[in-house]
């Protein structure tokens, strides 16, 4: 369930823009309308303890998507817990007092006692592995008798447990979509249900907001380990980015993965998991996105029957580091038994700078569709590359973030060549001027592409709750088609030159790892195995 890469795509901030001109009309010619018309159709509310609900009202079928999202992610942990954000949205489906359990009275006492002697018994471990060969017979003895209690409670525990009755609840009901992820700024919990069954979505989700149970804790976490093997220790391409990402973020959080390291995720204990929930998951911090067929009055009615009742959460810490100006290029290699990956970046601002929609512009041109700049230059006629791409906005928006570039070589050329390819693609913006008419071209890419995407009543829920969270308020991207329509060569040039600078940069690089064999690397080099 997790995003690592859970940032605004490249069509995010266009999105909503068109996909609620389709209130008014599908046809392209009324996009200007379609910022006008926002304001009219959606329909804001805000509890007392602080959760925000948006709704707009589609009666075309008898159904309604729903988006939960959290003004939490990755960049909320704290050093030796991270991981945790991700590790919770596990356990959020494990149930409440009252869902999830056959008798939550009789499984409490067996879970507190679970989660006492785990912790003590992750400790204890960590204390063997620590004195290594210095360990006493006695000492791994009581490690063994720990381990062998844990064992008995969780099978006791185990008893009381009624697996993934969440999803069961809302499947039964015709419910569809259930999801959720996790990624550096939000965590999102969505799905698509009759709307006659909205009572039951708020009795679940209020439930859920208000009285979450951590069964099956150290199950789950074995489940994220897992994941995180999968995903980023044995991939070549997960393990190429977390590298790249933490080399480019040397103090901010973005550098962190957002699964979390290893050796943290198995430190994670029921306790810590439960603090980190009651500080980020009040509903002052939370955003609910409704679409479909609504009748407003009657949603609030309903939330504030329960929702309305969850006392909002103390203030959340403030994130206050930040990411350092970058005074030289970094360059990482990750040995892998794969193919060559090139990643590079550039440190550029986030969500709301003036800069921020010619990030958006420059990214169209570089790599969206078949004739853009890299697939034509690269893929097409030099052959040198078998995919490209880039995004403006890696791996979060609400700081500071990533320009990217991505190239896989095609053999026999080597990650090199691409990358050279790459700066004089960039020196090119810097240098020559872009046509007016292929801008005109993505502004009409841009118009069509946001009449394909938000068809459905999910993606504009979706759309709607991310805004409000990320950039405090949906109505801030009312005019992002207009402001990108604005972008002039101009000012693509001056970003290029400012900001496409060999000291702005982060490199990474996958390399075939040799049989046996160590590489001799440039001085200063770092290298992941």
């Amino acid at each position: 369930m997790i995003r690592e890469a859970s940032f605004l795509s490249r069509h995010a901030s266009r999105v909503i823009v068109l996909g609620l001109m389709l209130l008014v009309s599908l046809n392209v010619n009324l996009v200007h309308a379609a910022s006008q018309s926002l304001a009219d159709r959606v329909i804001e509310h805000r509890l007392a303890n602080g959760l925000t609900i948006l709704m707009v009202e589609r009666h075309q079928t008898p159904v309604v998507s729903i988006n939960i999202t959290f003004g939490v992610g990755g960049v909320n942990e704290q050093v030796g817990q991270t991981g945790i954000a991700h590790l919770y949205e596990h356990m959020a489906f494990k149930g409440t007092r009252s869902v999830g359990t056959k008798d939550y009275g009789k499984e409490k006492p067996i879970l507190d006692e679970l989660y006492r002697l785990g912790t003590m018994l992750d400790q204890r471990q960590r204390d063997l592995a620590k004195k290594g060969a210095r360990a006493t017979a006695e000492e791994q003895a009581e490690v063994e008798a720990l381990q062998a209690r844990v064992d008995e409670l969780q099978t006791q525990a185990g008893q009381y447990v009624v697996g993934n009755e969440v999803a069961l609840l809302y499947q039964r009901h015709g419910g569809v979509g259930l999801n959720a992820s996790t990624g550096k700024d939000i965590t999102r919990y969505t799905i698509s249900l009759p709307a006659n069954r909205l009572p039951l979505w708020a009795a679940i989700e209020a439930d859920r907001m208000a009285y979450p149970v951590l069964r099956e804790f150290y199950k789950e976490r074995g489940v994220v380990m897992e994941e995180r093997r999968l995903r980023n220790d044995d991939s070549p391409n997960g393990l190429l980015f977390e590298t790249f990402t933490s080399a480019a973020f040397r103090a901010h959080p973005y550098g962190i993965p957002t699964i979390g390291w290893g050796s943290d995720i198995l430190s994670l204990t029921p306790a810590e998991t439960e603090a980190f929930f009651k500080t980020y998951y009040g509903p002052n911090n939370a955003t609910i996105a409704l679409v479909g067929d609504v009748n407003p009055k009657e949603v609030i009615a309903l939330i504030e029957n329960t929702f309305g009742k969850i006392p909002a959460a103390p203030q959340a810490p403030e994130i206050v580091t930040v990411e350092p100006e970058q005074r030289g290029e970094r360059r990482v290699e990750v040995e892998f038994d794969a193919e060559p990956i090139v990643a590079i970046g550039y440190h550029k601002p986030s969500l709301g700078h003036p800069d921020d929609e010619v990030f958006d512009v420059i990214d169209e041109i570089l790599s969206d569709g078949l004739t853009s700049r890299l697939q034509t230059k690269l893929v097409r006629e030099k052959r040198l590359a078998a995919s490209v791409g880039s995004d403006a906005n890696y791996p979060g928006v609400g700081a500071p973030n990533l320009f990217i570039l991505t190239a896989t070589p095609l053999a026999p050329h080597t990650a090199a060549e691409v990358e050279a390819a790459l700066y004089e693609e960039l020196d090119r913006m810097k240098t020559e001027p872009v046509p007016a008419k292929e801008l005109e071209k993505i502004v009409n890419n841009i118009d069509a592409d946001l009449v394909r995407t938000l068809r459905s009543n999910s993606g504009l829920a979706s759309q709607l709750a991310l805004y409000q969270t990320v950039a405090r308020d949906w109505r801030h991207v009312l005019k992002s088609r207009d402001r990108v329509a604005a972008v002039t060569p101009a000012d693509i040039q001056r970003v290029a030159t400012q900001y496409f600078i060999k000291s702005n940069r982060t490199v990474g690089t996958l390399v075939k790892k040799p049989n046996g064999k160590t590489m001799a690397l440039a001085p200063g080099r770092e290298v992941a195995r």
